[in-house]
């Protein structure tokens, strides 16, 4: 018996549509620049288009009249925000990506492997799918950073309510919480960079993060505490939904081709790739120009439909979800690595079942809410 297949709206109701793939290769049957009047938006779904938007000078990760969302904006939250490296453009901020680019470069992908499956074990309650893959990847994050195990459960959940101020969907009471939370971050890891400089977490990733922005003259205190917030932000959702998409793609398969822990690593490169937690970003025109001959005006956006492009046979494989060129997200092999370790902390507490979800509502975010 066949089903009929209705197709998502448009790109921005596809993240959460249950199969959205085949309206993203009708996507990418268009190619160049294609303006959607519904959405007020141009989309960029092949290969090719989302890289030259990516490597475009006039193309910019906020809008010039908004670089910290208005929701945000005075208070702790979007002080936080504005000073992300991944949210500004420009010179000024080229030392600091280098040096978190290399402090996380140093970091072991084995070791973050193993730290998320011993943690994943340690954290895991029978009923608690929802909650934990978000747990366990900040949590191996923090842990890294220096963070002490009883610190964990905090810095968890303080980040959980930071990253509800990001999404649009945020009420006022959580936008609150939010400026409470990331108060908190913030003063924690002031209160761990103290730690650090009296070398009580020698060979954490906090103090590799430090020795590198003293590397590169990166000494700007609040920017610095900012972005290690940032270094948790970028694992909490997005490496939650790269575990939460390998979930269901295990779940998927017939039980005797689950073969075991060695197929994690595996398992989650291609979920990153074919289901990534990260289906579109946007940048926005800061002037008129032209991109692969399309004209378009300053003021306009343009909505990069990454998933679409991973699947682009153009693209020779290349991955997008985690972003590409100045803005690519320097964590990518942490995130891997970490919802390999997950995985195989599920696996291994045999807890891969029949399962019920929904998506959790998004505009960017594939993020599967189990039941």
């Amino acid at each position: 018996m066949t089903t009929s297949y209705t197709p998502p709206k448009n790109a921005l109701d596809a993240v959460t549509h249950a199969n959205p793939y085949p309206y993203y290769d009708g996507l990418l049957a268009r190619q160049g620049l294609q303006f959607d009047a519904g959405l007020g938006l141009w989309i960029a779904a092949g290969a090719d288009d989302v890289m030259a938007v990516m490597r475009h000078p006039e193309c910019r990760v906020r809008p010039a009249a908004e670089p910290v969302p208005a929701a945000i904006a005075g208070g702790a939250a979007g002080q936080v925000f504005g000073a992300l490296v991944r949210m500004n453009d420009g010179e000024r901020h080229a030392q600091p990506k280098l040096a978190l680019q290399r402090a996380l470069a140093g970091v072991s992908a084995q070791a973050a492997r193993q730290r998320a499956a011993q943690i994943g074990r340690r954290l895991w309650r029978d009923d608690g799918l929802a909650s934990w893959m978000f747990e366990v990847p900040v949590s191996a994050m923090a842990s890294l950073l220096g963070f002490a195990d009883h610190q964990l459960p905090a810095v968890s959940a303080w980040m959980g309510e930071f990253v509800a101020c990001l999404s649009p969907y945020s009420d006022a009471a959580q936008i609150e919480r939010a400026h409470a939370a990331a108060q908190a971050l913030l003063a924690s890891f002031k209160a761990l960079m103290r730690e650090a400089s009296s070398s009580a977490v020698p060979g954490s990733l906090l103090a590799q993060v430090v020795a590198e922005a003293e590397a590169v003259g990166w000494n700007e205190s609040h920017a610095l505490l900012a972005n290690l917030v940032g270094l948790l932000s970028q694992t909490y959702e997005a490496t939650a939904g790269l575990i939460g998409n390998s979930v269901l793609t295990l779940a998927r398969q017939p039980e005797e081709e689950r073969s075991g822990v060695e197929d994690a690593a595996a398992l989650v490169q291609a979920v990153s790739r074919l289901d990534p937690p990260i289906q579109n970003t946007r940048r926005f025109v800061a002037s008129d120009c032209e991109i692969g001959g399309v004209p378009v005006l300053a003021g306009q956006t343009i909505l990069l439909v990454l998933a679409a492009a991973n699947r682009d046979p153009r693209g020779q494989g290349r991955e997008f979800g985690f972003g590409h060129g100045v803005h690519a997200c320097p964590g990518q092999a942490l995130a891997c690595a970490f919802a390999t370790g997950a995985i195989e902390a599920l696996m291994a507490e045999l807890a891969v079942r029949t399962l019920n979800w929904t998506y959790r509502r998004s505009l960017n975010a594939r993020i599967p809410v189990f039941s």
